[in-house]
């Protein structure tokens, strides 16, 4: 399986969602965290995509964790730590209780940060973490163009 090639310049502002056709899986310590055929993502100009998983379709323990974030789009986040195969990931994944306007069918879903988990996939594609520490999308090798999230470009 490949994934069409996809430049993040021509990705839409405001953020766009929709259903993902492709297998998301991903593990931590070995065991599984999340399969999902029902996942989404959220794209917007400059960003890897952003996965979201539906709970159903998680098998990871997912305990609350300190803080939350807020996105112009999206809302107000909120953070889970993340425990699978004996081990727990920090603040590794986040969800959104009550979206934004247009964003309402990602309520409840659950996102992961690819770069805290021990594996992620689209279909049968590795996803690495989107530059930085602050966003969350997975980067594939099917991108191209500059994707936010390095240093000096949180801002744009």
């Amino acid at each position: 399986m490949e994934l069409p090639i996809e430049t993040v310049q021509e990705y839409p502002r405001p953020p766009a969602m929709e259903h993902v056709p492709h297998r998301l899986r991903i593990w931590l310590a070995g065991e599984v965290v999340a399969d999902s055929m029902a996942g989404f993502r959220v794209l917007e100009t400059h960003h890897a995509p952003t996965y979201y998983i539906p709970p159903d379709d998680i098998a990871a323990m997912l305990t609350p964790a300190d803080g939350t974030s807020f996105c112009e789009w999206k809302g107000t986040a909120r953070y889970w730590d993340v425990t699978a195969g004996g081990r727990t990931a920090g603040r590794a994944a986040w969800s959104y209780d009550a979206p934004e306007q247009g964003f309402e069918a990602l309520a409840g879903l659950v996102a992961f940060y690819a770069g805290l988990m021990e594996e992620c996939r689209v279909g049968d594609i590795a996803a690495i973490q989107q530059p930085g520490d602050f966003y969350g999308g997975w980067t594939t090798p099917n991108l191209r163009g500059p994707i936010k999230g390095a240093a000096g470009t949180r801002h744009w």
